[in-house]
C-alpha cells in the first residue's frame, strides 16, 4: 500500500494504491482518491502530510486485520489450482442485468425445459456468456475459466456450455420472437421502418464444410462455405441476414451458407418477421444488393412498401436521359426550382453560397410497367431449368435523382488519385493487367490491340465522371414527400454500425466451433449481447445521455470490487457516465464501499 502522486507536478493529485501479485505480475488497484493538492490545502495546512497520515491509517487498519499466518496459510493451502485468479470482482454487469431480467429469458429457459432433465442453468449459461461477448468478449472456454471474476460466482463446465448451445440453436425461431416481443416492455420498438443487409464472417480453415451420407450417398453441405468475402480473403465464410427497426435496434436475424447469394435470403427472412410484427405494416429498406425485382413485388403487397437503392448505370437510356436533362430539378431544403448548371458553376467559397453547397437537387421519375429499370429475375423454364431473364413484372414505382455539389467533389478527387495510380502501373510496363469493377486497372486498356502496350481509357473516365454527385432511390411511396424518403434511406448506416459493433466491439469472429447447431447458437448470443447493448444505449438516450459504444464498455469493465472484512471495497472513481447509468436505472453504485448484504440483495432484485 503506497502514497502516488506526481512530485514534479505544481498541483499532484493524491491516491493511495494497493498492489498485489497475479502469477509473476503485479496488479495494483486504486482504493482511495484524496483530491488535488490545490483543494486540499484550502482544508488542511499541509496536504502532502494530511496524505500520509490517510495512508498511515489504511495500512493500520490492513495489518490489524490481517492474519500473522496468513501468507503461509495461502501458499499451503492451494485447492489445486493452478490458475491464480484475481481477488477483485465485476459488478459491471449489473446494470446489463437488469435488462436482460426484463427481456423475461429466465421464464423462457424455464419453459423450454420443461419434461427435460437438464443437468445445468440454461438461463445462467446464456446470462454470462452474454455478458462475457459485451465485456470481455473471447472463447466460451476462456469465459469459463474466467468465471470466478463476476460477483455471483456462477459456475459450469465447457461441456455445459456446449451442451446449451445445441438447446439455444433448436430453439432458434422462438427464442428470437420472445426477444423482440419482450423488448417492447423496455422500449417502445418502432418498426414503421425495417432496415435490413447482410455481412459475412470468414473462419479460418482450409475447405468448406461437406461431407457424405453413410446411407444415401447425399452430400451435405454445411455452413461454412466459399462466396464472395467482403474482405476479400480466401476463407470459407458464413452469412448474416440482420433486420434493424427505426431506432437501431434489431428485430431478427438469419444464418445462411457463405455461398448464398444475399438477394435470396432478404424475402424468407422478411416473412419470418412479418409474423414477429404480427402482420404489422412497415417500409422494407435496403442497399442496391438488396433491391432485386422479387424483393421490390414482394415489398408491394401485404401492406408493405420499400425504399431501395437504384443504379443509375443500370437505369434504362431513355431514362438516363431523364435523369441528366437539366429540367424539373428542385432544391431538396426548400422545393424551390433550381438547375444542375447552377449548383456545378457557382462559387463554392462565397459565404452566401455555403447553404447552397451543402444543399442538394431532387427530382422525381414516375416509372411505368414497361420501362426497362435494368432489374432481372429467374425464371423457370417447362423443361424445369431455371434461366435469369429481365424482369417484366407491372410495378409502379417512383425514382427519386438527387444531385450534391460536395458529393461530385469528392468523387472526382478519388477518381483523379486512382487515375495517377493508373498511370504509376502503366508506367511500370507489366505484362498482364487484370480489370476489377472498382480495380484502377478498369481505367486501362490496350493500346490499338498491341500486346503489353497500355493506356488510360478516356472514354470510360469521361463516362465515370457523368455520373459524379448523382444519387437515386427507388420506390412505391408514390404521395410521401421526396424528403421524407431520402432522410429514411439517410439513416441506413445504423445497420453498419450494428455489424461494426459485432465485429468489432463483440469479437463475433473467431469462431471456435465447427458444427453447425454451435455455429448458429454463437451468432444468437452475439445477436443477444447487440440488442442488451442497444436496448442499454437507448434509454440513456431517452434521459439526455449520448455516450460512444467505447466510453460505455470502458467505463464497466472498471466498476470492480475487492472484497475486506465483509465489505466490497470499490477500485472505481464516480465518474459521468456511472451517475448517467445510476440515473437511468435507479442502481446506486456511488460508494467507496458496499455491504456484501446490499450487493446480493440488489443482483438478486435484477436477477
Amino acid at each position: 500500500m503506497k502514497l502516488v502522486y506526481n512530485k514534479k507536478s505544481p498541483d499532484p493529485f493524491y491516491y493511495i494504491q494497493h498492489g498485489y501479485r497475479i502469477g509473476e505480475k503485479v496488479k495494483t488497484v486504486t482504493i482511495c482518491k484524496l483530491g488535488r493538492h490545490s483543494e486540499l490545502a484550502k482544508i488542511y495546512p499541509n496536504p502532502l502530510e494530511y496524505a500520509l497520515s490517510v495512508l498511515k491509517q489504511y495500512q493500520n487498519d490492513y495489518n490489524s486485520t490481517k492474519d500473522e499466518k496468513g501468507e503461509k496459510l495461502s501458499r499451503d493451502n492451494k485447492d489445486n489450482q493452478r490458475i491464480i485468479k484475481s481477488n477483485t470482482k465485476n459488478i459491471d454487469y449489473i446494470y446489463l442485468q437488469h435488462i436482460y431480467h426484463l427481456l423475461n429469458l429466465d421464464s423462457y429457459f424455464e419453459k423450454i425445459a420443461e419434461d427435460r432433465k437438464y443437468l445445468f442453468d440454461s438461463n445462467e449459461i446464456n446470462r454470462f456468456l452474454t455478458f462475457d461477448r459485451i465485456l470481455e468478449p473471447h472463447s466460451k472456454l476462456a469465459t469459463v475459466n474466467n468465471l470466478h471474476k463476476y460477483f455471483e460466482n456462477p459456475e459450469f463446465t465447457h461441456q455445459q456450455v456446449l451442451r446449451f448451445m445445441d438447446v439455444l440453436s433448436a430453439n432458434y425461431d422462438s427464442y428470437l420472437d420472445h426477444l423482440y416481443k419482450n423488448s417492447n416492455n423496455i422500449v417502445k420498438r418502432d418498426t414503421s421502418v425495417c432496415y435490413y443487409d447482410c455481412t459475412n464472417y470468414y473462419f479460418e480453415i482450409e475447405t468448406a464444410d461437406k461431407c457424405v451420407d453413410d446411407v444415401t450417398g447425399e452430400i451435405i453441405y454445411g455452413l461454412r462455405q466459399y462466396g464472395i468475402n467482403k474482405e476479400h480473403r480466401p476463407n470459407p465464410i458464413v452469412e448474416m441476414g440482420l433486420f434493424m427497426d427505426k431506432n437501431g435496434i434489431p428485430i431478427t436475424m438469419g444464418i445462411f451458407p457463405g455461398n448464398t447469394n444475399e438477394q435470396v435470403t432478404a424475402t424468407p427472412l422478411e416473412t419470418k418477421m412479418t409474423k414477429i410484427l404480427n402482420g404489422k405494416n412497415f417500409i422494407y429498406c435496403g442497399d442496391a444488393g438488396l433491391g432485386s425485382a422479387s424483393i421490390r413485388v414482394f415489398n408491394s403487397m401485404g401492406g408493405r412498401a420499400f425504399i431501395v437503392t437504384q443504379s443509375i448505370k443500370k437505369l434504362s437510356d431513355e431514362l438516363k436521359e431523364k435523369v441528366f436533362k437539366d429540367e424539373e430539378y428542385k432544391l431538396l431544403s426548400s422545393d424551390e426550382p433550381i438547375t444542375l448548371k447552377e449548383l456545378m458553376e457557382f462559387n463554392k467559397y462565397d459565404e452566401t453560397k455555403l447553404a447552397l453547397y451543402e444543399d442538394k437537387a431532387y427530382k422525381s421519375i414516375f416509372v411505368d410497367s414497361n420501362v426497362e429499370l435494368g432489374l432481372y429475375e429467374e425464371k423457370t423454364l417447362k423443361n424445369g431449368k431455371k434461366k435469369i431473364v429481365k424482369s417484366k413484372g407491372k410495378l409502379e414505382q417512383r425514382i427519386i435523382i438527387t444531385y450534391s455539389r460536395k458529393a461530385a467533389e469528392y468523387q472526382k478527387k478519388i477518381r483523379n488519385k486512382q487515375i495517377e495510380r493508373a498511370k504509376a502501373l502503366i508506367s511500370k510496363g507489366k505484362d498482364d493487367i487484370r480489370k476489377g469493377p472498382n480495380d484502377i486497372a478498369r481505367f486501362i486498356k490496350k493500346k490499338n490491340d498491341v500486346k503489353d502496350e497500355y493506356i488510360l481509357d478516356e472514354e470510360l473516365i469521361a463516362n465515370e465522371a457523368k455520373f459524379d454527385g448523382f444519387y437515386a432511390l427507388a420506390t412505391n411511396l408514390l404521395l410521401d414527400s421526396a424528403q421524407d424518403i431520402i432522410e429514411v434511406n439517410s439513416q441506413r448506416w445504423k445497420i453498419e454500425d450494428c455489424f461494426r459493433v459485432l465485429k468489432t466491439n463483440f469479437d463475433t469472429r473467431p469462431v471456435y466451433h465447427r458444427l453447425d447447431p454451435r455455429i448458429v447458437a454463437h451468432f444468437m448470443i452475439c445477436y443477444t449481447a447487440l440488442l442488451i447493448y442497444r436496448l442499454l444505449e437507448v434509454k440513456l438516450k431517452e434521459k439526455g445521455y449520448n455516450y460512444t459504444i467505447n466510453e460505455i464498455i470502458s467505463s464497466l469493465k472498471n466498476i470492480e470490487v475487492f472484497e475486506q472484512d465483509g465489505k466490497y471495497f470499490t477500485t472505481y472513481n464516480y465518474g459521468e457516465i456511472l451517475s448517467a447509468l445510476n440515473d437511468t436505472f435507479d442502481i446506486d453504485l456511488d460508494a467507496k464501499y458496499f455491504m456484501s448484504k446490499y450487493l446480493n440483495k440488489l443482483f438478486k432484485k435484477n436477477l
